[in-house]
């Protein structure tokens, strides 16, 4: 392994298609990198460990909690390397964190690759899950592995719980994807726990809505592989429909969702845990997704992302 002067990691943002809550009940999710949020991370030699990012600036060994499943990165890396120098570690990160975009991945993600670039060090995919996946364990208890995959990959991710990750090529023409910060930040454990009360007290009446997710799921990817952009909208509509049946929407979400039809949306739903986070439109030309963009914030986006799907590997 050659040391350089310094090393570069990179990761991207993650958003889950289709498939939020139902994929906690064994049906499948759609997920894919989302190139237009990314993360660096540079590691420069230092005498003492410290960190630099927007939470937290100084020795790494004081940092805050938030911050535990970085710095397990850190030092699960050296270790698995054999190494024991010190670092500077400058995070930058477009991805805003609590908002179902894989942030706590993505900067773990990078982190790693940024020692691993230093080092000179030619890892396998296989190598660089393990290591993503023990922070994700700090992070979120139980990771699926989705968000590792997402962050660090290239394609879209076919998921089963208890599968092994399935990707598959993005064939769509003429389709944006529009993601916008709603400001609030995810309320996923609370989302999953009530959808979980609804589906144990009424289970005859919500059963078929998470399978009916599920199958949604499996067209999603169908029109995906068939470049049918427009069916890929209507699912979008009829997914957020269900999820709003199981009350994981918000009054912000649905603020934007409608400005985004508005603007000639083909689809939009919300992306991830829900009551807050983020929400997704398509949309078939960029002019049109520009509008939807702007749209969505001056209804109350702080911030909106626009993404050709025809650019995934």
């Amino acid at each position: 392994m050659n040391k350089l002067t310094s090393g570069t990691g990179h990761a991207t943002g993650k958003i889950i298609l289709i498939g939020e809550h139902s994929v906690v009940y064994g049906e499948p999710a759609v997920a894919f990198p989302f190139q237009a949020a990314q993360v660096t991370t540079t590691a420069v030699p230092a005498k003492e460990m410290t960190i630099d990012c927007t939470y937290y600036k100084g020795l790494l060994a004081d940092a805050p909690a938030k911050l535990k499943n970085i710095k397990e990165s850190i030092y699960q890396t050296l270790n698995y390397l054999k190494k024991a120098e010190s670092f500077t570690f400058t995070i930058d990160s477009t991805i805003p964190p609590e908002r179902g975009m894989g942030s706590s991945a993505a900067v773990a993600v990078s982190v790693i690759r940024s020692l691993f670039d230093y080092y000179s060090y030619s890892y396998t995919k296989a190598e660089l899950t393990v290591l993503v996946n023990r922070a994700e364990k700090i992070a979120h208890g139980n990771p699926s592995g989705i968000d590792g995959a997402a962050t660090s990959g290239s394609q879209p991710l076919f998921f089963v719980k208890g599968s092994e990750l399935e990707t598959f090529p993005m064939k769509l023409e003429n389709a944006y994807l529009i993601v916008a910060d709603t400001d609030i930040k995810g309320q996923t454990r609370e989302a999953v726990k009530d959808v979980a009360h609804l589906f144990d007290t009424n289970k005859a009446k919500i059963s078929p809505k998470i399978q009916q997710l599920g199958e949604l799921t499996i067209e999603a990817k169908e029109a995906i592989l068939a470049n049918d952009v427009r069916r890929l909208g209507t699912i979008m509509n009829q997914a957020q429909m269900l999820l709003a049946d199981l009350t994981v929407s918000h009054p912000m979400i649905d603020r934007l969702l409608e400005a985004a039809h508005k603007q000639g949306a083909l689809g939009a739903k919300l992306t991830g845990g829900g009551r807050g986070g983020c929400v997704i439109a398509l949309a078939e030309t960029p002019i049109i997704a520009e509008k939807i963009a702007t749209a969505m914030k001056q209804h109350g986006a702080v911030n909106t992302w626009i993404q050709t799907l025809g650019d995934l590997a």
